[in-house]
């Protein structure tokens, strides 16, 4: 018996992070009714060591199962070293964001215990769509994340801007699940299973049937849709733009940089994981997707004055910038380019997280009580008031505009090499103009912190662990830039073992 118990937890141990966050978040949602709100700087510590927890944890079951796949609960989970970087990732986007927004939720009296409970389930739900090895536990996990993240866009509730965005991201988001349902069952209905690894050895014999590959191609159309909202690619990207400028900074930040390693997560496990004989199609649809985010979403930035509308758009056009990783991987079929095409699309993402939370974090620390960081005239004359915050932003822009020696450079560099080992030219070269005309809005932003007078002479000041984190954020993001190979390597290894 003591033996069948010890086989019993031994199989069960690459669950042991969710369980983490799982029974952290129901204590911390419990202990709240006891804690008032001067105390509530006991439940933000209590929830960066419930993130640290998962972090050992993560490290500890990434070391006992190795390069090897584990797959649980009759393969519903997966335990691999992608969902493993994925989550590691996910702690540090979440930790920082709570490092980032803690000063702006106590100004605002918004700093409460059903938001910390949110984020934590919210991250949950990230865990389980990144192990998902079946259409129920990826729905499962993508309705959890979504379900806490409308009502974090609606935390604020004197203010109609956040009300009105929750209730348009509910709304579109209801819809892209209906999507992405109905193209999952379409797939379920030719396969006759939901495991994903089972639906990968059905495509692969259907995909040869013209009559079944219509069918399944039918379902496909449906399961893009419901991803690309997900993503936030054009044109499937109209919520984007009202739920960062509507929601509190804090949440805008969150939004705009954890849920998009889920959202990767769930491209990777339905289209390379399953659908992988179908890549001929699918490559096709995202090649389109890709296209048309990058074009819309540098050119509509441009137009902004609101800087969270123009990280918006940003978002956009750089999440059609991973896609040309996504659609690399199968030449004429051939998956010989795959490990390195889909490595720097992960590569992409992960690096954009990264700028993301700078960005975004720049932002709040600028913010104060009272007064919200949101337009290009509250970036004027930022080098007069903090010479280095100034920098650290620049190296932000930089990034984010692509401009070396920075990480954003590399990440752009990886995606369009392997655009064009997949002969894809013409894409690759649209591209660059693109990222050419996306570069005038970050270096406006640079221009204005430089070369325009100040509007406001007070003195930049921030909470120390806020300071030194953003100070931390820009120099990663640097020192990726001029050493990127470790992380590449760590992005080829989690693909490869795939």
């Amino acid at each position: 018996m003591a033996s069948a118990q010890t086989i019993a937890l031994v199989n069960h141990l690459p669950v042991l992070p969710e369980v983490v966050v799982l029974l952290g978040s129901c204590a911390l949602l419990i202990g709240d009714r006891f804690v008032t709100s001067a105390q509530r700087g006991a439940s933000y510590i209590g929830a960066q060591v419930i993130l640290l927890l998962a972090v050992l944890s993560t490290l500890f079951v990434q070391w006992e199962i190795g390069q090897s796949r584990q797959l649980l609960f009759n393969g519903l989970f997966v335990a691999d070293a992608m969902s493993h970087v994925l989550k590691l990732f996910a702690y540090m986007a979440i930790g920082a964001a709570l490092v980032y927004g803690r000063q702006y939720l106590l100004d605002r009296q918004l700093f409460k215990g059903e938001f910390l409970a949110l984020l934590l389930f919210a991250l949950l739900g990230m865990m389980i769509m990144m192990s998902a090895n079946s259409f129920l536990t990826l729905y499962l996990g993508l309705e959890l994340l979504s379900l806490c993240l409308y009502a974090l866009v609606a935390l604020n509730r004197d203010s109609a801007t956040s009300i009105e965005a929750a209730m348009k991201y509910f709304v579109l988001g209801a819809l892209a699940s209906g999507l992405l349902l109905y193209g999952m069952s379409m797939i379920y209905g030719a396969t006759g299973t939901l495991t994903i690894s089972e639906i990968a050895e059905q495509v692969g014999t259907l995909s040869g049937q013209a009559s079944d590959r219509s069918f399944l191609v039918f379902g496909l159309v449906f399961v893009v849709a419901g991803l690309a909202f997900k993503l936030g690619v054009v044109p499937f990207h109209m919520w984007i733009p009202d739920v960062y400028h509507g929601a509190p900074t804090a949440v805008t930040l969150i939004i705009g940089s954890a849920p998009k390693l889920a959202a990767f997560a769930m491209a990777i496990r339905l289209l390379v994981n399953g659908l992988l004989d179908l890549a001929a199609d699918w490559q096709q649809m995202l090649a389109v997707l890709a296209l048309l985010s990058m074009a819309l979403g540098n050119i509509s930035a441009i137009a902004q004055t609101n800087l969270k509308r123009m990280l918006a758009y940003s978002t956009i056009a750089h999440m059609g910038f991973m896609l040309l990783g996504l659609l690399s991987g199968v030449i004429g079929g051939s998956r010989l380019n795959a490990p390195d095409a889909y490595a720097a699309s992960m590569f992409y993402v992960l690096v954009y997280v990264l700028m993301s939370l700078g960005a975004f974090g720049m932002l709040l620390f600028l913010s104060r009580a009272g007064f919200e960081c949101e337009t290009l005239e509250d970036m004027k004359g930022l080098n007069r008031r903090n010479p280095w915050y100034a920098f650290i932003m620049l190296v932000l822009m930089f990034s984010l505009a692509g401009v070396p020696p920075t990480a954003g450079f590399y990440a752009k560099l990886a995606v369009l090499s392997a655009a064009v080992s997949a002969g894809q030219i013409g894409l690759a070269v649209a591209a660059v103009l693109f990222s050419l005309i996306g570069a005038f809005y970050y270096l406006r932003i640079v221009k204005l912190m430089y070369f325009d007078e100040p509007t406001d002479l007070r003195p930049v000041e921030g909470p120390r662990e806020m300071r030194t984190l953003l100070s931390a954020n820009g120099l990663v993001l640097l020192a990726i830039g001029i050493l990127p190979q470790p992380l590449m390597q760590i992005c080829f290894v989690a693909i490869r073992a795939l």
